[in-house]
């Protein structure tokens, strides 16, 4: 199976060369694909001999340039990136590429009709309706690398979808689950990316300690399973062993346990069966500890409070909720809001959007670009 990788040299990247490399027999890098980490990049090169790297960073294309293998052909931008992702040559897009910049490069794969393992959120939270259509169009098969997005896939193989009463993912609580709410408005930015199970960029850990992720997820969920606003929900799970569950309409409940390491996803999302070996430790129940679950508390995270009307609407405002946190997440990091702020900056963003269809791409990023300077405006305010 060829791979072109998207996002090659970011975390879920790295993981999935990690897992490329113990099935050499069955896996080829046909593409790698970055911004601007020039120095990993030329490591992954050396582990798993790509025909093409491409750059989307031109600074970085350039300080590449003449230093690769001569049988690696360098390109630069992101048109290249849609190029690699839907050539002939390719069997299946690893789409780990951060933010909305992944999204037409991964939509390009989709319309070529590849196997697309999906790490990245933007393309189903902004884009859902159309990316899902498009797959439908063209055969393309869709397979989720979020931990509990996997382990719902795998809970609902084999099972009548219109036995699903619920699809209830878990969420560790980050590192707040049991702060009280009036003391979370001094969190610090250090404080909020020490994730106290995943090891992830400042942009997700934060999205954690607000639980926006697990909003997003949801919004993710409607699209993958094709699953109605009632039947979604979150628990929290402190300890990160079971990563979905599915509730059947006879009582029964489906769960998916694996220790917390990224390489189960993704190596179910390269090869579903026969099974493979992925790397991660064995789950020793009798040897860890507890397993915990507590109800969502939405004074602590109002961002799961939000979502619900998001998931009960139309397309817009899971558009609006993304944009407006990446700008007020970012606005956090910066120092020019507080961490309960990011929240209340979303939920005003969504006040002023209208609940409407989009139909377009070009709907998406026009709805995209004016939420986005709506929140640089509420948070300059």
């Amino acid at each position: 199976m060829k791979i072109t990788l998207l996002g090659a040299t970011g975390s879920i990247g790295t993981s999935t060369i990690d897992v490329m490399l113990r099935h050499p027999e069955q896996f080829q890098a046909y593409a790698l694909v970055a911004h601007r980490n020039v120095n990993l990049m030329r490591e992954l090169v050396e582990k798993v001999k790509p025909e093409i790297v491409v750059m989307t960073d031109e600074a970085a294309y350039h300080r590449l340039k003449g230093t690769l293998p001569q049988h690696v052909q360098l390109e630069y931008g992101m048109d290249a990136a849609e190029v690699v992702s839907a050539a002939d040559e390719v069997d299946m897009v690893m789409a780990a590429m951060v933010g909305s910049a992944g999204l037409p490069a991964t939509l390009a794969a989709v319309r070529a009709g590849k196997r697309v393992g999906l790490a990245n959120k933007e393309c189903l939270v902004t884009a859902g309706r159309i990316f899902m259509q498009a797959a439908k169009e063209s055969g393309a098969e869709v397979v989720p690398v979020d931990s509990e997005h996997a382990a719902v896939h795998q809970a609902l193989a084999g099972h009548d979808r219109d036995s699903v009463t619920r699809i209830i993912l878990t969420a560790s609580g980050g590192p707040f689950r049991n702060r009280d709410p009036e003391s979370l408005k001094n969190i610090t930015v250090a404080e909020a990316v020490a994730h106290p199970n995943w090891s992830m960029g400042a942009k997700i850990s934060i999205d954690s300690a607000t639980m926006m992720n697990k909003a997003l997820e949801l919004i993710e969920a409607k699209w993958l399973f094709d699953a109605k606003a009632e039947q979604l929900s979150a628990i929290i799970h402190p300890q990160s062993i079971v990563h979905a569950m599915v509730e059947y309409r006879d009582g029964s409940v489906l769960a998916q346990l694996a220790m917390p390491d990224m390489r189960s996803p993704i190596v179910y999302a390269m090869q579903a069966e026969p099974r493979l070996e992925s790397g991660i430790p064995w789950l020793e129940l009798a040897q860890s500890q507890p397993l915990e679950f507590q109800a969502i508390d939405e004074a602590r995270f109002p961002a799961m409070r939000l979502v619900k009307g998001v998931l009960a609407g139309e397309d817009s405002l899971a558009v609006a909720l993304n944009a407006a946190n990446e700008v007020a997440n970012q606005a956090f990091q910066d120092g020019k809001i507080g961490f309960m702020d990011i929240v209340t900056t979303v939920e005003k963003v969504l006040g002023q959007t209208h609940d409407i269809h989009l139909e377009t791409l070009e709907d998406v990023w026009a709805l995209d670009m004016e939420t986005r300077r709506i929140a640089e405006e509420i948070i300059t305010l």
